[in-house]
């Protein structure tokens, strides 16, 4: 783990959860790709609303990033990369982008909780992730809704 402030936090986890010391070390991430809703993703983490994301397949086989498994930890950042908290992935499903229903919207806990603004929310940021790939979104593509819960704060 490269970001000292996330290797302290699981260190702190460690100490008080010494039955995952062989768990795989967690990525470190933060939600978005701006400062402002990377900001506020990790507030509402930390808060315990936001209990889901929702990664394109398509993006994370361009990135080459592994799929989130069940039982995964995740050090969640700010934009700075200041950890937040860290969490434990309790679900992952495939699901087409047209199936998504307002009770996973809810789930994901951004802006009013809709399924119009996380469909329209989403929507932008995965046109922004694909660009550089020259793909876009549809409405038949995957989305690896990624489920877990909050498991350590300061």
């Amino acid at each position: 783990m490269d970001n000292a402030s996330a290797r302290n936090m699981w260190g702190d986890y460690l100490d008080k959860h010494l039955e995952d010391a062989f768990a795989e070390a967690p990525k470190t991430v933060h939600f978005c790709d701006n400062e402002k809703d990377a900001n506020e993703c990790a507030k509402l983490v930390k808060k315990g609303i936001k209990r889901t994301t929702s990664h394109s397949l398509l993006g994370l086989q361009y990135r080459k990033e592994p799929l989130p498994k069940v039982g995964d930890f995740t050090v969640v950042t700010n934009w700075e990369g200041k950890a937040q908290c860290i969490v434990r992935t309790t679900a992952v499903k495939f699901k087409p982008f047209f199936s998504i229903d307002a009770e996973y919207a809810k789930l994901e806990g951004e802006g009013d909780k809709s399924l119009d603004y996380w469909k329209k929310t989403h929507w932008e940021y995965y046109e922004r992730e694909l660009e550089p790939f020259n793909r876009v979104p549809r409405e038949s593509m995957i989305i690896v809704c990624e489920e877990f819960e909050k498991v350590f704060d300061r």
